[in-house]
This record gives structure tokens, sequence and C-alpha cells, in this order.
């Protein structure tokens, strides 16, 4: 039997990183200028959609949407065969006199998101909170729906 013994190899600092941020710079760039003519009086790219969660205790699910700037009058809420909607339209403050928007980030016009639940939640007890910029829908679990503690007996 021979043993042969060989050097563990040396790693060296990877140096690629910077490449990469370079090369999203320069793919923003490419894609930036003519994209941004097409989408100022696009209506097809100009919608937007809210983050939202999903959050799920022993009672309930809650729903958080997050949709700055928008008035409650502006929101609606509702619930059908076990899907939850939440739709609405953010609307464009005023335009500045003598302005042009270099570089639009803040989307306006309507929106909707659904959900749909895994579960049968209680509708006549579904309760819709907005403050500060974040829709709160807490929607109670139908008593079939809640988790049951099985005793177990020894034998």
């Amino acid at each position: 039997m021979k043993l042969i013994h060989t050097k563990r190899p040396v790693l060296a600092p990877w140096t690629s990183f910077g490449r990469l941020s370079n090369l999203r710079d320069e793919i923003d760039r490419l894609f930036g200028a003519p994209l941004a003519d097409f989408t100022a009086g696009s209506q097809v790219l100009s919608g937007w959609t809210p983050a939202l969660d999903v959050f799920e205790d022993k009672d309930n699910f809650v729903v958080k949407a997050e949709l700055p700037g928008m008035k409650k009058e502006d929101i609606e809420v509702s619930l059908h065969d076990g899907s939850l909607s939440i739709s609405g339209e953010r609307k464009s403050e005023s335009k500045q006199e003598d302005a042009e928007v270099q570089r639009p980030s803040v989307f306006f016009g309507r929106f909707q998101r659904t959900v749909t639940l895994p579960t049968a939640v209680k509708a006549e007890q579904i309760k819709a909170a907005y403050h500060a910029g974040v829709l709160t829908v807490t929607l109670p679990k139908a008593e079939e729906a809640k988790p049951k503690r099985i005793e177990v007996s020894v034998g």
C-alpha cells in the first residue's frame, strides 16, 4: 500500500462579486431607457400589487396588506366561496407644474389581491381595521376548522 501526501488547496478570495454588481448595473442601464419610454404611457405595466402577509393561529387567520397613502374609502374587502379579496385604487397626488418624473417608483391605479383560505371562517365575525397604511383583516375560524385536543387513553 502506498500513501500519497497531497496539499490542501488554498482558497483565494472571490473577487467576482463586484463583477456581478457591475453586470446588474449594466443590465439596468441597458433596459432602463427603452422600457422607460414604453411604460410612461402604458396602462399594461402601470398597475401595482401591494405586499400581503397571511398569519394563522388556532382561532383566526390574519391578513395584513400594506396600502400606504390610501384612504379607507378607497379600499374594498370581500369574502366569496372561501376566498378573501382586497381591492381598491390608489389615486395619484397632484402633479407639480413644469416638472417631469425622472424615476417613477410609486404606482397608482387599481389593484386586487385574493387569498384562498384553507378552512371555513365565520363570515359574520370578520373584522377589518386600517391604521398607518396597513390594512388588518381578522377572520375567525369556524368551529369545525379549529384544532381539537384528543385525549389518549392507556390501554
